[in-house]
């Protein structure tokens, strides 16, 4: 049986971002909002919100639960003390908590993420087998040489 560990994480934040599509829906709000207080513009790409959901969701199959403030500073940056004279050393900001807590949301409503008292989100069983079954398809679907004929 495949697993995400199985497949590159590029390749499974993209085909889980595709299937999520269909499921989740960006807010109206989400293409004028920036991803953290270390941005100066909202992201550029079109399918952003889709790619941050996957990205989420893998982050919490691997790491195990995970509350939004320690989310939040994972997806964060560096920022600088001052944007014209570079004159304070840069220091850590948080990504955008609103984008992370709708997205989990989101995510809860579909049923692939619970919330845990004291311990933040936890991705379901049903998440699981989602993520499980999309890298599936993409391990079949990667160029990679027949192993058989080496054996």
């Amino acid at each position: 049986m495949v697993t995400l560990y199985d497949v590159p994480a590029d390749d499974l934040i993209e085909a889980v971002a595709a299937e999520l599509e269909d499921r989740i829906e960006q807010p109206d709000w989400a293409s004028f909002t920036k991803t953290g207080s270390d941005r100066e513009l909202p992201p550029q790409q079109d399918d952003f919100w889709y790619v941050r959901a996957a990205s989420l969701l893998r982050k919490l199959a691997i790491d195990g639960p995970r509350g939004i403030d320690r989310l939040a500073t994972e997806y964060g940056g560096k920022k600088r003390g001052s944007n014209r004279y570079r004159v304070a050393k840069a220091s850590q900001s948080d990504g955008s908590k609103k984008i992370i807590r709708v997205i989990l949301q989101q995510l809860e409503d579909e049923g692939m993420v619970t919330t845990v008292r004291g311990e933040g989100r936890r991705i379901t069983p049903e998440g699981q087998s989602f993520l499980d079954s999309v890298a599936g398809d993409v391990l079949e679907s990667l160029d990679r040489p027949d192993l058989e004929r080496y054996a």
